[in-house]
């Protein structure tokens, strides 16, 4: 049994200019709480673009970014630490950036690797992600699916804020699961 309805195909060539529409997309993390569960939140304020070229996919382009005020775990208070110096330093670092490097495509599976700005610090991340389909919306809009995920090590980019557990481990894990749902709409 398949977990949704398949997905559409309405275009043969996916080459194009796409712009990522936010309200039918989500740019999420888990981290690992107290070492025995998950914690799950997203950004809701971004905006990004990609150019396609399903013929040479290394012409292939992504730019993202994200506003980092918007961070929302559905906790009010720890949105708040997240915000604040111990975390993402939004005063100061009130972007997360990505502009992808690289690109490369394998079937249906895009590799893009770019660097990821965080807190003034850029690092390469490679990003799978996988060709959903595309539609053909009734609004007159040709649209693309692509879901992804990366793993990062959050220490990488200054974001070190822990508390020790007394049975050992670490209040949050240093390793975050980075997931990405995109809807992307083709320029016209």
């Amino acid at each position: 049994m398949t977990e949704f309805d398949a997905a559409t195909t309405a275009l043969a060539d996916i080459t194009g200019d796409y712009t990522i529409d936010p309200t039918h997309t989500r740019l999420g993390f888990v981290a690992r709480h107290a070492m025995v569960t998950k914690v799950r939140g997203q950004f809701t304020d971004f905006s990004g673009t990609a150019h396609i070229d399903a013929a040479n996919p290394a012409a292939s382009t992504v730019s993202l970014t994200i506003g980092v005020g918007s961070v929302d775990t559905g906790v009010a208070d720890r949105d708040g630490h997240l915000r604040s110096g111990d975390f993402f330093d939004i005063e100061q670092f009130p972007e997360i950036t990505f502009v992808s490097t690289e690109v490369s495509r394998d079937g249906s599976t895009w590799s893009i690797t770019g660097d990821l700005t965080i807190k003034g610090t850029a690092k390469s991340v490679t990003i799978e992600f996988d060709e959903v389909g595309s539609a053909q919306d009734p609004f007159g809009n040709t649209r693309l699916g692509f879901e992804g995920a990366a793993t990062i090590n959050r220490k990488d980019w200054g974001l070190v804020w822990n508390a020790a557990l007394e049975t050992g481990g670490v209040l949050v894990s240093e390793k975050i699961k980075l997931e990405f749902d995109v809807s992307a709409i083709k320029n016209a």
